[in-house]
């Protein structure tokens, strides 16, 4: 099939899955050479934050997921994740990436146009050739593959700010960047969300890019850390589940003003095995890392709201994360069908049910739902 998707809840007949890459490491980034000593400890401390058990049950549940996917018909395509974990060098630094599980985060497919963002993550700068294959297979059939410039990563890109006693980053606007992870599609209409993640550059360019036949809509200040799709879930046109936590009417984008707002308040608390391996395994090589001069991710782990993160096969079918009971119920309340799966670490690993796909192909044309 030609690739096509508009929106996040038409008829799905083909996606990306990602995976936990086996042995996958330590993703890091550094701005001055690595001795053989340091290798040998990041090597180390790889094992320790991705142990063997955390990697067999996220695969696991992956599989467990597609399964769900192929009984509903849906074709799946795999990145490849094979050389992620190997060191790389720009003119400026080195970095090392981790595996190819959140698929949603580097790519947007918008029609028949698929769009490589350009992340402020220096260990993701290679992550998207882990689709190539993928890409040049659906190119038999035509499509519009376009990569947004790379940046240099090379000067102070986040500026960390205080507000109202509340520590936050934001991005400077000094070269384009972004995660499309940043945006959910509805037809013509594209909600952006400047962030850590994302900037007023990157939305400008991709209005360029898309061109008079597509609205970017930009929003900011309601969730400034990082991507969209834990705050705002576009269920079906008319329709738009939203973290209570961060949305209200007040603040609420002007876009959804005519849609029925689900303001969701009862997601179901990071486990307490997660929140312990956090604190006592990954926070700990994070500060070794520190005070290595090596940058890592480790301190941070998805907020409760990753398990809002949820996948629509369709504008009555939706899979959800089988902890988020309440949400299970509200869904049930506005006449859709939750299809509950395991999916045991989105904390860890960052990434839900929507965060780890990449709908490629959905029964869906062009529309304006906002006229």
């Amino acid at each position: 099939m030609k690739v096509n998707c508009h929106n996040e809840w038409d008829k799905l007949r083909e996606v990306i899955v990602g995976k936990a890459a086996p042995g996958a490491s330590l993703a890091f980034s550094s701005n001055r050479p690595l001795t053989e000593e340091t290798e040998s400890k990041l090597e180390s401390w790889g094992a320790e934050v991705f142990p063997q058990w955390l990697i067999e049950e996220a695969n696991e549940d992956v599989e467990g997921f597609c399964d769900v996917l192929k009984q509903a018909g849906v074709t799946i395509h795999r990145p490849q994740a094979e050389n992620l974990g190997k060191i790389f060098n720009t003119p400026y630094w080195s970095a090392v990436g981790d595996d190819a599980y959140n698929m949603r985060d580097l790519h947007l497919v918008v029609g028949n146009t698929v769009i490589e963002s350009a992340s402020q993550e220096k260990h993701r700068y290679f992550e998207p050739q882990g689709l190539y294959k993928v890409w040049y297979k659906y190119l038999e059939e035509g499509f519009r593959w376009i990569v947004a410039p790379k940046p240099e990563l090379s000067s102070e890109y986040m500026i960390t700010y205080h507000e109202d006693g509340i520590r936050h980053q934001k991005l400077t606007e000094d070269e384009i960047l972004f995660e499309a992870a940043n945006i959910v599609r509805m037809g013509k209409d594209l909600l952006y969300q400047v962030s850590r993640s994302g900037n007023h550059l990157a939305a400008t360019w991709l209005q360029n890019v898309l061109g008079e036949e597509y609205n970017v809509r930009v929003t900011e200040g309601i969730y400034r850390s990082s991507h969209i799709d834990s705050t705002f879930v576009c269920l079906r046109p008319g329709l738009v589940l939203m973290s209570g936590e961060r949305v209200n009417p007040g603040n609420c984008p002007k876009i959804f003003e005519k849609w029925d707002k689900i303001y969701f308040n009862d997601i179901a608390p990071t486990p307490p095995s997660t929140l312990d391996f956090h604190q006592n395994v990954r926070k700990k090589v994070h500060a070794e890392c520190h005070a290595l001069g090596i940058e890592t991710d480790l301190d941070h782990l998805a907020s409760d709201w990753i398990g809002m993160n949820v996948l629509s096969l369709d504008p009555q079918t939706v899979v959800v994360d089988d902890r988020q009971t309440a949400l299970i119920k509200t869904l049930e309340e506005y006449k859709l069908t939750p299809v509950p799966v395991s999916f045991r670490h989105t904390h860890l690993l960052r990434g839900g049910l929507h965060c780890c796909t990449l709908d490629t192909v959905r029964d869906s044309k062009l529309e304006s739902y906002f006229d």
